[in-house]
């Protein structure tokens, strides 16, 4: 199935300069962060342009790790192939300071060993990332938050993977405005009940309304379309990432992309002007596309068969995806007629 502009257009007939700094990596074309995030604000006039967000950072190429994750040569690296937006995951050192880690321990990522929130970011200033497989030692340390968000300022947005609580999001925001990159980051937090969008009210209150957020809905607690629309309304949210599971190798690929990818779920998104978001990238050790009822990058590259996975996503409404593909998802996009290039920039 090849998804031309054309076709995806009648998919959703329903729609009616910063301060430098040294830190910083390669430009990227004047302005470039505020064109992502107009399209990332307003979904409905953007549904024929596919936005593409590098899981961990962007660390994958054609399955094989070529890069250490959440490092500023994979935001580097994103930023010059048109990525719109690196997913950086947060934790918290001894000392109470927020660091850019996925794991809770150090061993796989980095020459050290032990608990992130053992280490004293003294300590963890002597920890070298690694490229996980092969092993090679970077130059570049276990990184602040603070840093990372400077050295994307401007070039690109960043997805914020909290490990942490959902109240921590406070702290992460307080970082982000006072290095003037609030704008420039997506919060977000898993919604699964009342309680939960009641805790996340709390918290959002408390930051005001001047940060994009993000709820995650999974489709084993959240299986009512009318609750995906309350909660995106609840916070005015731009996007929704939508986890469709398949926990076990042995289920069949989704044949309707489930629940939250329903015809009911893709109008509420076009009332109320939010992308609808899926996760393709594998989690390790579990069933390929496991958040993405079993189409995911393997069967897409590895596979073969990028129709069956970013064109069944595309054509349920899906117009953000997360990967770790993201070099070779937007070549495909590009071929599909799916991606409207920014001004000036080379996506």
């Amino acid at each position: 199935m090849r998804l031309t502009a054309p076709i995806l257009a009648a998919l959703f007939s329903l729609v009616p300069l910063l301060p430098s700094d040294a830190s910083i990596g390669p430009a990227a074309p004047a302005g470039h962060a505020e064109q992502i995030l107009d399209r990332l604000s307003h979904a409905n006039q953007w549904r024929d342009h596919i936005m593409v967000v590098a899981h961990r950072a962007g660390w994958k190429e054609m399955g094989q790790v070529v890069r250490a994750e959440n490092s500023k040569a994979a935001i580097d690296n994103a930023v010059a192939i048109g990525v719109e937006m690196v997913e950086l995951d947060v934790r918290r050192s001894k000392d109470g300071v927020l660091v850019v880690m996925h794991d809770a321990t150090l061993e796989r990522t980095t020459t050290c060993r032990g608990k992130v929130s053992d280490a004293t970011l003294s300590a963890l200033r002597a920890c070298r990332l690694v490229v996980e497989g092969s092993g090679i030692v970077t130059d570049e340390t276990v990184p602040t938050l603070s840093e990372m968000l400077v050295h994307a300022r401007g070039r690109i947005l960043i997805n914020i993977d909290n490990k942490l609580e959902p109240e921590d999001l406070v702290e992460i925001v307080e970082t982000a405005r006072g290095l003037g990159t609030a704008d420039g980051i997506l919060i977000k937090t898993a919604i699964w009940n009342d309680e939960r969008l009641e805790r996340a009210r709390a918290v959002l209150d408390r930051i005001g309304p001047d940060v994009a957020f993000m709820p995650i809905l999974a489709d084993d607690a959240v299986r009512d379309a009318a609750f995906v629309e309350r909660v995106a309304r609840a916070f005015s949210t731009r996007a929704a990432e939508m986890i469709h599971w398949r926990k076990d190798a042995s289920e069949p690929l989704t044949e309707t992309g489930g629940p939250l990818f329903s015809p009911q779920a893709r109008a509420a998104a076009i009332r109320d002007d939010f992308h609808l978001w899926i996760n393709t990238y594998p989690i390790t050790d579990r069933p390929d596309g496991m958040v993405a009822g079993g189409r995911g990058d393997g069967l897409a590259f590895a596979g073969g068969k990028p129709d069956e996975v970013y064109g069944f996503w595309i054509a349920r409404g899906a117009t953000i995806i997360q990967t770790d593909e993201p070099k070779a998802l937007i070549d495909w996009l590009d071929r599909q007629g799916l991606r409207r290039h920014y001004g000036g920039a080379g996506s």
